[in-house]
């Protein structure tokens, strides 16, 4: 990733403007967008200016209109100037949607919000975020791998384990305390959960860092992309953020709350309090503010998952706030963008996993054995299995998936084998559940 060029400063272009600039500026009406776009000074100096502005110029008057919307945050940069957010169209279109969205009421496949299958949704969410946020800083293990420990329950094998296991554990434990304030204590303990026997030094789990130099964020070519704040500060800094966190709507001015999650993420990431882990804990902060606001779709939808798919973005997002005097507009703008992918993505999943339960059905329309015979947790583990021949199950996995006790997972799993619909094997003293290739032609044949 490249140092993402700086604007020119306002103040030194106001020196270069010649008789009639003003004129022409005001007349070209220009506003805090770019053809939709919020776009920053890196990118500007690409694009064609206006006929009669050259690039500069071109900029000066795009910052007088965004000077216009800007409002102050209380949060300062590590040199005491203030942080600022704007709310143009792009973010007012995003926010109406993912109050819809993630407020709201789920618009299709609505069995997703049943009491019988919340818990396993809400599971997978939870695995595909402690993953993914754990590889954004450099967990090296499989998805697969990855989802397997959790699922059975294992204990890690190496430090990367370790993370993507403390994330889990993390957020899982989110919704516990999300009608509590948020306090310096609280981001501590959270810090405790996401590194624990993760870092170099077991004395840095679960404190603020006490030094200056091992907090430069950096390229592999030695580039420094950040240096945070003095660790002095930071436990000021950290009561700052609590209070913005506990903020109600009489706050001035007014922060919507999905801003305001975002918010809290930028400032533990541009604050970087923490000798490692930062990332997880800021994004874990997040899940927190989005929950406590009421957003409770947040729970079943994963932001770092979209994050890992363009990493340089979210990091020019920290990098365009920080070049532009503060405005935090670019990150709430990636952050909307990656908040309205993620849901997308938990739409398409509850899309093909409706359409999958729908040919399942299909199956069993027609077999009255299977109709009377399977409960819904057993509908599901044959939905997978159609899909995955050769997939093996075990009782504890089952039992954890869908939060029941360990002799209901065992008999839905026997009862499966009892229609020939599973096959049962032993690995070591455990029983183990293998989907048959030709499950579709039994359950076929059971019709019959």
């Amino acid at each position: 990733m490249k140092l993402p060029h700086h604007p020119p400063d306002t103040s030194d272009l106001f020196a270069i403007l010649e008789q009639g600039d003003i004129q022409k500026i005001l007349e070209l009406q220009l506003g805090p967008l770019v053809k939709e776009a919020y776009l920053h000074w890196d990118e500007l100096r690409h694009r064609d200016p206006p006929e009669g502005l050259d690039h500069e110029k071109w900029w000066l008057g795009i910052k007088w209109a965004r000077q216009a919307i800007l409002k102050p945050l209380p949060f300062v940069d590590k040199d005491g100037h203030p942080f600022w957010f704007g709310s143009p169209e792009p973010v007012l279109i995003d926010l109406h949607h993912i109050d819809q969205d993630a407020a709201g009421e789920i618009k299709s496949a609505t069995e997703t919000a049943t009491p019988a299958t919340r818990d396993r949704y809400l599971l997978k969410s939870v695995i595909e975020e402690a993953i993914t946020s754990s590889q954004l800083e450099g967990a090296s293990t499989t998805r697969k791998v990855a989802a397997e420990m959790l699922r059975a329950g294992r204990p890690p094998k190496d430090r990367s384990e370790r993370m993507i296991l403390n994330n889990f554990l993390a957020m899982r434990s989110i919704r516990e305390f999300k009608d509590e304030p948020l306090t310096p204590a609280r981001i501590l303990h959270i810090h405790r959960m996401v590194s624990e026997h993760t870092l170099d030094d077991p004395r840095d789990v679960g404190r603020l860092r006490l030094a200056n130099d091992i907090q430069v964020v950096h390229n592999d070519d030695g580039t420094i992309l950040h240096q945070p704040p003095d660790y002095h500060e930071l436990p000021e800094r950290l009561e700052r953020i609590c209070a913005f966190a506990n903020a109600g709507e009489g706050q001035r001015p007014f922060v919507h709350p999905v801003l305001r999650a975002i918010l809290l993420h930028f400032m533990i990431g541009y604050d970087h309090p923490f000798a490692d882990g930062n990332g997880r804990t800021a994004r874990a902060i997040f899940y927190w503010s989005m929950l406590r606001s009421g957003y409770w779709l947040a729970e079943f939808i994963s932001i770092s998952h979209i994050l890992r798919k363009a990493p340089a973005q979210y990091g020019r997002a920290y990098l365009f706030t920080e070049t532009d005097g503060g405005d935090t507009t670019y990150f709430l703008i990636h952050q909307l963008t990656t908040i309205r992918k993620a849901i997308q993505s938990l739409h398409d999943y509850l899309g093909r996993k409706a359409k999958e339960q729908r040919s399942l059905e299909r199956l069993l329309v027609e077999s009255p054995i299977l109709r009377a015979k399977l409960n819904h947790r057993q509908k599901a583990i044959l939905t997978h299995a159609l899909k995955h021949p050769g997939a093996s199950y075990r009782i504890e996995d089952h039992q954890k998936t869908h939060a029941v006790v360990y002799q209901t997972a065992r008999t839905d799993l026997l009862g499966l084998v009892k229609l020939g619909l599973l096959e049962q094997t032993r690995e070591g003293r455990a029983f183990v559940f293998i989907a048959p290739e030709d499950l579709a032609s039994r359950m076929s044949g059971l019709k019959r």
